[in-house]
């Protein structure tokens, strides 16, 4: 097993070329601040990302609902909760902010829409 990793920091322009020991849990150099250091080990060791996707819309003015994670998931997950929501529909009408779904799959995020949609009106 590779005892080393290397990691891209993304928080800040800099974009810190950073080497960890995986066993040692130990920054070897690279990071030029400590939220670098934080984001190399959580990458590593507890990789977490915001799921962006959509839902789809019964009976509104558009035929799906743009929806986010309420705060980052566990990245092992993602594909476990995308079944979910391919599965998962809503009613129109539907208010930006609106939890669709609330602690998915226990990762205490919700499913948030990021739009409102408006109820499909007949004449």
């Amino acid at each position: 097993m590779n005892e080393e990793t290397n990691i891209t920091c993304i928080l800040c322009p800099i974009g810190c070329e950073i080497r960890i020991n995986k066993k040692e849990l130990f920054i070897i150099d690279g990071a030029k601040c400590e939220k670098g250091i934080e984001y190399s080990k959580n990458e590593v060791f507890n990789p977490k990302r915001i799921l962006t996707t959509s839902i789809l819309v019964k009976n509104g003015i558009l035929p799906l609902l743009s929806v986010k994670t309420s705060k980052p998931i566990p990245k092992e997950k993602i594909f476990k909760i995308l079944k979910i929501i391919k599965r998962t529909s809503v009613n129109a009408p539907v208010e930006m902010g609106e939890i669709i779904i609330q602690n998915v799959l226990g990762t205490g995020s919700d499913i948030i829409a990021t739009k409102t949609i408006k109820k499909f009106e007949t004449s």
